[in-house]
């Protein structure tokens, strides 16, 4: 009985942490039918997000140089197109990360804050969770 109620108890320490970080996460969210999490705001969002990036075929991480450092923004305006030009995502950061449920294919980003766009090609691979980080200096 000793034993049973020690393997218990191991249990919910190991199982507590992961429902704390499980209950900070954002909600999903979509655009063109396309699932997203963003946000990154705090420290346990943060955490709950980066342990959550693994499975999801595209993680964006958004910084700004301000000062000679590298600082985390909110607010980018993300859009992503597809071979044909044709916009399949678009959406505003609400924190420094954003989690993107999207195809495999090939796909230009276009990422925008305070005025400044930047573009750059995605390659998105079955199996294979792709890590973008963009910075405007």
């Amino acid at each position: 009985m000793m034993k049973l109620i020690l393997k218990f108890a191991v249990l919910c320490a190991c199982l507590i942490p992961c429902l704390t970080v499980f209950a900070q996460l954002p909600s999903p969210q979509y655009s063109e039918g396309v699932a997203y999490i963003s946000g990154g705001v705090g420290e346990e969002e943060s955490i709950a997000i980066l342990s959550e990036a693994k499975q999801w075929p595209l993680m964006l991480e958004l910084s700004q140089i301000e000062n000679g450092r590298g600082i985390w923004i909110f607010g980018a305006s993300i859009k992503i197109a597809n071979t044909q030009k044709k916009i399949i995502f678009d959406a505003q950061a609400d924190g420094p990360y954003i989690l993107i449920n999207i195809e495999p294919g090939e796909y230009i980003l276009q990422a925008s804050y305070q005025g400044v766009e930047q573009k750059r090609a995605l390659s998105i691979k079955a199996g294979q969770p792709q890590k973008a980080s963009v910075f405007w200096k």
